[in-house]
């Protein structure tokens, strides 16, 4: 299996180092890891002495200033790697060989792979947070902290904008424009460690922030408390429970897709109608910081554009392609625009759907959604 990792990250504080170190050593045994550090000096130094045995440790690329540090660790990594497929991951996902290996299958045919992440362990936020991500997989798939990406089509493509927060949708939207295949297979599932208490309240605005990238799916939820109090109001309580059981049904089509009751217990269907209530609330709150304060605050700054469209990421690839080799319009010819998604029936077409809401550990460069 010739298959590299680039794991991004940004630590204040080095609470998880331990676990972390661990992982890395049994990873190191399986594929090359990259590790683009954006800690404070004193923290990547110690970082360099307990990886060098089985990770390359590096700073991000000085000529990389991006709103968003992750996009940078991203390109950083990607420029390092050598292998054609590459794992992208945040500090929290946890793989194991056989994850890995699958990814390492799928590359083969497509430019991109979005597996599924679940918690483990399942403290009560993350069993909330799950109940998102079960909704998502009731209408198409979830957005995860990692992805599989073929190196040349990352390349091709000139990377993706770093100057937005929902940067995981904006790599695949950047993937989709240049004509790029994305697979989701909805039965692979990698771990991913739960954010503590503290850091997963800090992060709900910022996260319903991530749907005006998605404004159809930002307009239904910014309909969901004036239609909610309309039905209180006039005391139409069966309506209100009627809703409430149709979030818990459709988490549960979420659950029961490839084989998810293996890894989502039934409890966190039971969170989909909080987690509804929860996005109804906050996507007003982000409303107010897009179009009020300018943008939302991250890292000491506010970011005002959650991901670019497709229309306009196709326009900008057709700008430059013309006598830019940074910005390829070449992926497309040799593979048919198109997103698949393996299963049972064949191929379905991509829709866009919520990614995922994990938060990262403390002082990473991961921006959530």
């Amino acid at each position: 299996m010739d298959l590299d990792y680039v794991l991004p990250l940004r630590w204040e504080d080095d609470s998880g180092v331990r676990e972390l170190t661990a992982y890395l050593r049994r990873l190191g045994r399986i594929v090359r890891v990259v590790v683009v550090d954006g800690s404070p000096a004193p923290l990547f130094e110690r970082h360099a002495a307990l990886w060098s045995g089985f990770a390359r440790h590096v700073p991000p690329d000085g000529d990389l200033d991006f709103a968003n540090g992750k996009v940078a660790g991203v390109i950083t990594g990607m420029r390092r790697a050598r292998a054609e497929h590459v794992i992208i991951a945040d500090d929290d996902v946890r793989y194991d060989a056989a994850e890995l290996a699958r990814i390492d299958v799928l590359l083969r045919t497509v430019d991109l792979v979005r597996p599924q992440n679940y918690f483990d362990p399942l403290p009560w936020h993350a069993r909330w947070d799950t109940a998102r991500a079960l909704l998502n997989r009731s209408f198409g798939a979830d957005y995860p902290g990692t992805f599989g990406v073929r190196r040349s089509t990352f390349l091709e493509m000139g990377g993706y904008d770093g100057n937005v927060l929902f940067e995981n949708l904006e790599l695949i939207r950047t993937v989709r424009s240049h004509g790029g295949r994305e697979c989701r297979p909805r039965d692979l599932y990698v771990r991913r460690l739960p954010p503590d208490p503290a850091r997963f309240w800090s992060q709900r605005v910022r996260q319903a922030y991530d749907d005006l990238a998605q404004p159809a799916r930002m307009l239904l939820f910014l309909a969901i408390l004036p239609a909610l109090a309309a039905g209180l109001l006039r005391r139409r309580y069966g309506t209100v429970l009627a809703g409430a059981a149709l979030a818990v049904g459709l988490a549960e089509i979420g659950r029961h897709r490839g084989g998810g009751r293996r890894v989502f217990p039934f409890t966190t269907a039971l969170f989909a109608p909080v987690w509804v209530l929860e996005r109804a609330t906050c996507s007003w709150l982000a409303l107010a910081d897009r179009f009020v304060r300018g943008g939302v605050p991250y890292s000491g700054r506010r970011m005002r554009t959650a991901a670019h469209s497709v229309r306009l990421l196709r326009a900008r690839r057709q700008a430059g392609s013309i006598g830019s080799p940074a910005v390829s319009g070449s992926l497309g010819a040799r593979n048919p625009a198109g997103l698949c998604e393996p299963s049972q029936n064949g191929l379905t077409e991509e829709r866009p759907h919520r990614h995922n809401a994990t938060v990262a550990l403390p002082g990473s460069t991961t921006a959530p959604s």
